[in-house]
Formats: structure tokens, C-alpha cells, sequence
């Protein structure tokens, strides 16, 4: 079975809305946008690297799909250590609102209910299956349970509001391992078996 991992860029507050630009998301008058990049080094620079690289595919909600689709295929030469896997390796979209083909390379909508086409990806056999912003998305792996892992850089600041990762969940998610960066954000991973 492949495992479903979520990594995320959030506040020291739980928020992942817009962190690497200003106008990324307004969403609910949002105006912090672009909150993470004073946050990141070399150190949180390796560890993005290592969850993209070592993915077997991507799962992605709409808005995350569209800010990659729009992005990572022009990426510039200095990006290619990211682009070239986020090109090249199976893209899973959760959309109600997109149609096929999507025109972004190896890109397919997962088809009927989300939870079991999540589930069903699952049972296959490869490298695990990470997820990158989709807030929405995430919300509904963590409602049917679908979530391996948490894979968290947490910046040292507060945003006071904005899209949280974690509403009512309900359960401890136990942490696995940390590190702290050069800038004081926290690289945490936690296990989604309850504690």
C-alpha cells in the first residue's frame, strides 16, 4: 500500500493560506500573503527537495493545480531540482469544476467520490503520494482518514487569521522527528495513527 503524506508551510498559529506570495490567495481578505519566504534556508530548502523528490505522485486540489500547472513548467533553470519531478511524475487533481485532458504533463482528475478514489490510489503499490497546499483536499483525506503523515515546516510567526490545516480533528497526532532551521522555523513530522 502507498502511504499519503501531507507537507505544508504554516504559521506558528496553524495557517497555510499564501505562503509564498502576496497576492496568491485573498481568500476571507486575507493580507499576509507571501508570510514564508523570509523563513526559508538551505536547510528547509534540502528537506522541500527530499519530499519532492522522494514522491511517487502528487496528489493536488484545484487552486494548488493551477498555481503549479502555471508555474513549474516554466520553471527556471535554478528551479529544475523541483520541476523536473513535479513535470514529470503523476499528478492526481481533485476538481468538480476542471475537465479533461488537463494540459499540464501527466495530470489526471480523480473521478467520483474523492475519498475513494484517494482510498483506491492507496491500495496500489509504489512510493508514497504527497500533497502539497490543497487545503480543501487535505481536510477531506483527514475526515475519511486517508492521511499517513504530516510532514510540517512551521515558521516562527503568527498570521491571527487565514485557512488553517487543522480544524476540529479531534484526535493527537503524535510527532516523529524535528529539526530546527537556521531561521527558527520547526521541520516537523508527525504520524497520522492516533496517539
Amino acid at each position: 500500500m502507498r502511504k499519503v503524506i501531507v507537507d505544508e508551510w504554516m504559521t506558528l498559529d496553524g495557517i497555510v493560506q499564501a505562503p509564498s506570495y502576496p497576492d496568491e490567495d485573498r481568500a476571507g481578505g486575507f493580507r499576509h500573503g507571501g508570510w514564508h519566504r523570509p523563513y526559508f534556508d538551505d536547510l528547509s530548502m534540502s528537506w522541500t527537495l527530499e519530499n519532492v523528490t522522494s514522491a511517487g505522485g502528487y496528489l493536488l486540489g484545484r487552486r494548488t493545480f493551477e498555481i503549479f500547472a502555471s508555474h513549474w513548467p516554466e520553471a527556471g533553470e535554478e528551479e529544475q531540482a523541483l520541476a523536473q519531478p513535479l513535470n514529470a511524475r503523476p499528478k492526481h487533481v481533485a476538481s468538480k469544476t476542471l475537465s479533461e485532458p488537463l494540459e499540464w504533463h501527466n495530470s489526471t482528475l480523480l473521478h467520483g467520490e474523492v475519498a475513494a478514489a484517494v482510498a483506491a490510489l492507496k491500495r496500489e503499490c509504489g512510493d508514497a503520494l504527497h500533497v502539497f497546499g490543497s487545503t480543501e483536499l487535505v481536510t477531506t483525506l483527514l475526515e475519511y482518514h486517508l492521511v499517513d503523515e504530516f510532514r510540517l515546516m512551521i515558521d516562527p510567526v503568527v498570521a491571527g487569521d487565514g485557512k488553517r490545516l487543522f480544524r476540529e480533528i479531534g484526535e493527537l497526532k503524535p510527532l516523529v522527528d524535528s529539526e530546527v532551521t537556521s531561521t527558527g522555523a520547526i521541520l516537523a513530522t508527525y504520524s497520522a495513527a492516533k496517539a
